[in-house]
């Protein structure tokens, strides 16, 4: 059978059935447990690998005490006598509804329009497990050769993964050390070529608060006397980015920009265009932070960057009487360049933004998740052979690099745990499939193209393996 008659018959469906299931991250339901969400999409995943296995396949549930289930699921080699182990990573938990979702479609309501698949989840990560096994899948039907294989599949990388180092631990003899990895939860500057991510900028974010007042008073009566809370606010957040240009000024939260990578960038600039930006929904007007796609696409993979994300202490409009309020707190998002450690940017912005109050109000910031970014190691030649190969011989095109802006938690533990390993990051999360936020989709030939392509370079590995040369 082929892969995208697989796609059409057996993933499809089981992607259909996944994505009616709310299995939210535990970060966004605390009480996930009872709920069972997340045991349904695991329990799902379980009985559809098992309906179509491997050969020299072994699966198992994993549960660590208090964590979230793992999905395990080892393959042994085509050969007795190859060599290396592939590690094939993806997760089934889920980001929260999010308002916007366009009429007829729903983070829980799968929609297939024009050869897209809409959902929450189906693309943020939920087709990892289907999309590797149809590529062993198909290596093992065509008799092509692969070296052992080992899939982790967890459930709380939308919450930071944090249940993860606890799983490599204990699972650390059955896994081995695996000499590639191949992640599939990124993304794709568009959906004619493969793409490879070369980094992943870390994470800080928090809550600053800002108290001046024990309770709110008449704004007539207090303002020229009380500072507002939210001036006070602006004030600080313009110690962090430059509100003119974007820009965060302390030096502490940049890093110097590989000249490879600004190469790379360069490179993708010129096959996106302007789709480096036209792919977010601009309302009509708005125009990009900056006019060059090379810079942009720097900025969104190699710069900090700070978004504020939330906010309380701010009353709906309806309800928002004329009064000076006490209190106002803003969740911060700071994106981090990939070199940068996330603890010691967190330290730095609370340095930055609790000194020397104005008017002495009462100013906290309390970091809550601080993850650090991740910087691939150099591509050996073989296998950036084989990537060239796989997008030529499946898009027509050759392949390309380039960074991602978002933080994927696992990839700094992965990197750290395994530091042989060469590095295959890729996804399906191209131009306005919109992870994370409302319409939410999967182009489906793409990622049938990217199983193919993925089914490729396992082959490739298990050639090098016999030859015993995966280091060259």
């Amino acid at each position: 059978m082929k892969i995208s008659q697989f796609w059409d018959e057996e993933i499809v469906p089981a992607l259909i059935e996944y994505i009616r299931i709310p299995a939210k991250s535990p970060h966004f339901d605390s009480d996930w447990q009872r709920n069972g969400h997340i045991e349904a999409a695991v329990q799902l995943a379980a009985r559809w690998c098992k309906a179509h296995p491997l050969q020299g396949m072994s699966l198992e549930v994993v549960r660590l005490e208090g964590r979230t289930p793992l999905l395990l699921v080892q393959i042994e080699p085509s050969r007795k006598e190859s060599n290396g182990t592939v590690l094939l990573y993806g997760h089934l938990d889920k980001q929260p509804e999010m308002s916007g979702w366009r009429e007829a479609l729903g983070p829980w309501t799968p929609v297939i329009e024009k050869g897209r698949l809409y959902g929450r989840g189906g693309a943020d990560d939920g087709y990892a497990v289907f999309a590797a096994f149809g590529a062993l899948r198909a290596l093992q039907e065509q008799k092509r050769p692969h070296a052992r294989c080992v899939m982790l599949i967890e459930c709380c990388e939308e919450s930071g993964s944090y249940d993860l180092p606890a799983y490599l631990e204990a699972l650390s003899p059955r896994i081995g050390k695996p000499d590639l990895v191949i992640g599939l939860d990124s993304g794709c500057g568009n959906y004619e070529q493969l793409w490879g991510t070369t980094s992943l900028r870390g994470l800080v974010n928090g809550v600053l608060s800002i108290e001046v007042l024990t309770e709110g008073v008449h704004s007539g009566d207090a303002s020229g006397v009380v500072a507002s809370s939210f001036r006070i606010a602006r004030a600080l957040l313009d110690r962090l980015d430059d509100s003119r240009t974007g820009m965060v000024k302390d030096k502490a939260l940049h890093a110097a920009i590989p000249a490879e990578r600004v190469a790379q960038a360069k490179l993708a600039a010129e096959v996106l265009g302007e789709q480096a930006w036209r792919k977010f929904p601009f309302v009509p007007g708005m125009q990009p932070m900056l006019g060059e796609a090379a810079e942009l696409v720097l900025n969104r993979s190699w710069r900090p960057m700070l978004a504020v994300t939330g906010a309380e202490g701010l009353p709906p409009r309806a309800n928002a009487g004329n009064v000076l309020r006490p209190k106002t707190e803003l969740l911060l998002s700071l994106r981090i360049p990939p070199p940068v450690d996330a603890q010691a940017a967190a330290q730095r912005v609370k340095q930055i933004l609790e000194a020397d109050p104005p008017y002495g109000a009462r100013v906290r910031f309390e970091a809550g998740q601080a993850a650090t970014g991740w910087h691939a190691p150099q591509t050996v030649p073989w296998l950036q052979q084989a990537l060239g190969a796989a997008s030529r011989k499946h898009f027509g095109k050759d392949v390309m690099w380039m960074g991602e802006g978002g933080t994927i938690p696992f990839m700094a533990m992965l990197g750290a745990k395994f530091p042989q390993a060469q590095f295959f990051i890729t996804g399906v999360l191209g131009p306005h499939s919109n992870a994370h936020g409302p319409n939410e989709f999967l182009d489906l030939g793409y990622a049938v193209k990217l199983t193919a392509c993925v089914a490729d370079v396992i082959a490739a590995h298990a050639a090098q393996a016999g030859a015993g040369a995966l280091r060259r």
